[in-house]
């Protein structure tokens, strides 16, 4: 796929590089499925594929980074500091927009969005939101019960994908009492409980 320069001033190649080197062999072969993934649906639901593809390769650009260099972020570029009761897991999504917007000069919201909303969603999501929210979790290298049925979820209806994924996703973490962060909760509510 060749990037014009509506997004990025560098290439697709480029910018394989550029991510690649914030992450180990496993997280960008993951990386990698997730664009292929995002590519799939855009072209599924008439979204713009090169957002989709940026917006799928920069998503974990934090991932990896360090604990405290992300905290120290958090504290200092005026995060909400609520983020700190909770783990690196829910911190990448938006510290990794702010790196992305910052390292890569992406400065396309629409973009920089799904990355933040790439872990735990919202109560409003684009189009592009939903598709990396959803593509993250389905892409070809995840292997868990449930995933097979979230695929054709995800090409007949990407609202009822996200409802799914959301749904599975609050099962998962009150299986293993982990602390739920609250945009989670809206996004159930919105997504899942409709009533």
């Amino acid at each position: 796929m060749e990037y014009t320069t509506n997004y990025l001033k560098m290439s697709r190649v480029e910018l394989l590089e550029r991510v690649q080197m914030q992450m180990g062999e496993r997280r960008f072969k993951h990386v990698l499925g997730v664009e292929e993934m995002a590519i799939a649906l855009a072209g599924r639901y008439e979204a713009d594929i090169e957002a989709a593809s940026i917006a799928a390769l920069t998503h974990d650009y934090a991932k990896e980074r360090d604990r405290d260099e992300m905290q120290e972020l958090i504290r200092k570029e005026g995060f909400d500091l609520d983020l700190l009761n909770y783990g690196s897991e829910i911190w990448h999504g938006p510290v990794g927009a702010f790196l992305v917007q910052k390292e890569l000069g992406v400065q396309d919201d629409l973009i920089l969005d799904a990355i933040r909303k790439h872990t735990v969603g919202a109560s409003e999501m684009t189009l592009l939101d939903k598709i990396i929210y959803v593509a993250d979790f389905i892409e070809p290298n995840r292997d868990f019960p449930g995933v097979a049925e979230a695929r054709e979820i995800a090409i007949r209806n990407l609202d009822e994908a996200v409802a799914f994924e959301t749904k599975h996703t609050l099962h998962y973490l009150i299986e293993k009492n982990t602390k739920i962060y609250p945009q989670t909760i809206a996004t159930y509510n919105t997504w899942v409980a409709k009533s």
